[in-house]
């Protein structure tokens, strides 16, 4: 069907359209260093590539302007070009933009996601409206849309998925490719992942280390959009099943009042008297 950008929508027709609309859409990046080939917009451009791409799926859906100055990682905070919110400021932020979005009578937000750093803020902002307002908010992120298999079978064996590495690179190439300098970039190995079970681990400078890290010499175009390709069909896919299912009730309901709470029996308390 077709995506409304919010800020098109005079005031006479916001209640009209966002009646209409299946979901809104909040695109959320960031401004960070991800080395000398990549674009400091490089999050901002795959947010806004995958919002793009919603256009033309079995919905209407709102879209609200990207959040592109967000929380940043220790490891880049201090290059050239990143600006860093704080990650307390970032979710009382945030929280406020989805109590926003839900107050204008969206019953649903789709928070479309292209910085790993964001994930931590995102949801616990979700998790705060959802318990204001009765609001089913999906958090997707790009770089969950493609597995780790699949990476390997487009690109080659070997590691791709570091920051700045070959399948954020072939991702921002896919979208807009005069922003990428693949021209004298060497390979930059990243150091081997925990393989023992998921995990979040957070290093200070984990060399080898330039801010990214990756082997670059994986990407290609044609790789670039078969990854771009396959994201957006589950993206598309994604969305659809969520739409299916029914919208919530108000967070409060079937939730006994004060009164009705089950008080603890008292003890060696006279009947009468």
């Amino acid at each position: 069907m077709t995506v409304i950008p919010i800020r098109r929508v005079t005031g006479a027709d916001v209640a009209d359209v966002v009646a209409s609309a299946d979901f809104a859409v909040l695109p959320v990046g960031a401004i960070e260093w991800h080395g000398p080939h990549l674009p400091l917009g490089t999050d901002t451009i795959l947010a806004d590539g995958f919002a793009d791409a919603l256009d033309g799926g079995d919905w209407t859906a709102v879209r609200y302007p990207t959040v592109s100055l967000t929380a940043v990682p220790g490891q880049t905070r201090h290059y050239p070009g990143t600006v860093a919110v704080r990650p307390d400021t970032m979710v009382d932020y945030l929280s406020q933009v989805l109590l926003g979005i839900a107050r204008n009578g969206f019953r649903r937000v789709l928070v479309l996601n292209a910085h790993d750093a964001n994930m931590s803020t995102a949801r616990a902002a979700m998790e705060w409206v959802s318990g204001e307002l009765p609001v089913s908010i999906l958090l997707a992120n790009w770089f969950q849309l493609v597995p780790w298999t699949e990476t390997a079978e487009i690109l080659g064996p070997g590691p791709a998925r570091g920051h700045g590495g070959a399948f954020e690179t072939a991702g921002v190439l896919a979208f807009d490719p005069e922003t990428v300098r693949l021209d004298g970039v060497d390979d930059l190995p990243p150091r081997p992942r925990l393989q023992t079970a998921d995990h979040v681990l957070v290093e200070s400078h984990p060399a080898p280390w330039q801010g990214w890290s990756g082997r670059l010499s994986m990407v290609t175009q044609d790789g670039a959009d078969e990854i771009r390709r396959r994201a957006e069909r589950q993206l598309h896919a994604l969305v659809a099943e969520w739409l299916a299912r029914p919208e919530p009730e108000s967070p409060t309901t079937g939730v006994p009042g004060p009164h009705e709470l089950e008080r603890p029996a008292t003890r060696g308390r006279r009947e009468n008297g």
